[in-house]
């Protein structure tokens, strides 16, 4: 069929999250490293628009849509290049915790990071 499966919208999700932190200041590897935090995922959903096929050059574009004190919200977009086509739009909601799972505020050097990230709809 030549489709992408659907979950690896998911990963590259993930991947732009990724990119998003090194883009903005830091490694999120080292906040859990140096902090003992982690951004775990609460809840995760994708709107599909038209399918990625293998082979197709993709892009991810990731945005803080939202920073709360322990909440995190993230908006994407995956297209395909170069036409520029939306291909799907989702977003993940995380809450900051320790290694044991109970949420902690995100340190205020980590929020002034993300703020610079916010985009308005």
């Amino acid at each position: 069929m030549g489709v992408v499966y659907h979950s690896n919208y998911f990963i590259w999700f993930e991947i732009g999250r990724t990119d998003f932190c090194r883009q903005h200041g830091f490694v999120y590897r080292e906040m859990e490293e140096s902090d003992g935090l982690y951004i775990m995922v609460a809840e995760a959903r994708c709107r599909f628009k038209a399918p990625a096929r293998y082979d197709d050059e993709i892009q991810v574009r990731t945005c803080l849509k939202e920073l709360r004190k322990r909440v995190l919200v993230f908006g994407y977009e995956v297209y395909r290049l170069p036409e520029d086509e939306l291909l799907a739009e989702g977003g993940t909601i995380h809450v900051v915790t320790d290694k044991d799972g109970r949420p902690r505020v995100l340190p205020d050097k980590y929020r002034e990071l993300f703020l610079a990230g916010i985009k308005s709809e």
